[in-house]
């Protein structure tokens, strides 16, 4: 199945939109908790998780987005915020550094707070939402 033109242009937005703001929330945290650990990639990766079990999660039980709507959202936005190659560099970085017990615990911290993410914005949604049976 071949996407849309509309969908192509709602994940080309999107992901600009959420790019930048992976940009300016990952220099924000840079500047206030330093940047010899990647606390920025961390908490992008750990809201976008949160961020998309919330989505996911109201998806399934009660809203119905367009497919473009999802694409630029869930695609486009949060594909653009979260990155899984800026924790692939991060953690090269903490390697190349000789920091193997700041980098085993960057890749354990992500693991952990982004899948926690996830279920915790899935747990948000049901207790806020309720489906009739």
């Amino acid at each position: 199945m071949l996407a849309s033109p509309a969908s192509l242009v709602a994940v080309a937005v999107g992901g600009a939109v959420g790019s930048v703001a992976r940009y300016l929330l990952m220099t924000a945290v840079g500047q206030w908790l330093g940047t010899q650990f990647p606390y920025g990639t961390l908490t992008v990766n750990a809201i976008g998780c949160f961020t998309m079990g919330v989505l996911a999660e109201l998806a399934a039980l009660v809203w119905s987005p367009s497919p473009e709507l999802r694409a630029l959202i869930m695609v486009g936005v949060l594909g653009g915020f979260t990155t899984f190659s800026s924790f692939t560099l991060d953690v090269g970085l903490l390697v190349s550094r000789d920091a193997f017990l700041s980098a085993a615990g960057y890749v354990l911290a992500s693991m952990v707070l982004t899948i926690a993410g996830f279920f915790a914005g899935l747990a948000v949604v049901r207790s806020l939402v309720s489906v009739p049976l």
